[in-house]
């Protein structure tokens, strides 16, 4: 088991920046890529960046490539997702996901265990 818990979120106005972490307890040591995903209401989970959990290796959504960056601290096994430039159309839940398998990236499906999700609202 992998647990997962997301701080950072919050109300911010647009143009503005947020961090996000991602804190994974448990069975780190089986985690090959850890991902962010969003959900805006009445809309589908979406993609929003990944990184591989050794190699460091990293992708983004094309809405938010140059405006977010995703990094990690395999010491404090976090995860976080620094948001610069908001806009309102990044308003949504984000959440956290690890996966136990590699070449996870974008595809939600491959994500075994997600976080409880923390609430991003940025304001016009």
């Amino acid at each position: 088991q992998v647990q997962l818990v997301e701080s950072g979120g919050g109300l911010v106005q647009a143009g503005g920046s947020l961090r996000l972490s991602c804190k994974a307890s448990g069975r780190t040591g089986s985690i090959y890529d850890m991902g962010w995903f969003r959900q805006a209401p009445g809309k589908e989970r979406e993609f929003v960046a990944a990184i591989s959990w050794l190699g460091g290796r990293t992708y983004y959504v094309d809405s938010v490539k140059g405006r977010f960056t995703i990094s990690k601290d395999n010491a404090k096994n976090t995860v976080y997702l620094q948001m610069n430039s908001l806009k309102p159309e990044d308003t949504a839940v984000y959440y956290c996901a690890a996966a136990l398998t590699n070449q996870a990236m974008g595809d939600p499906d491959r994500y075994n265990y997600w976080g409880q999700g923390t609430q991003v609202t940025v304001s016009s």
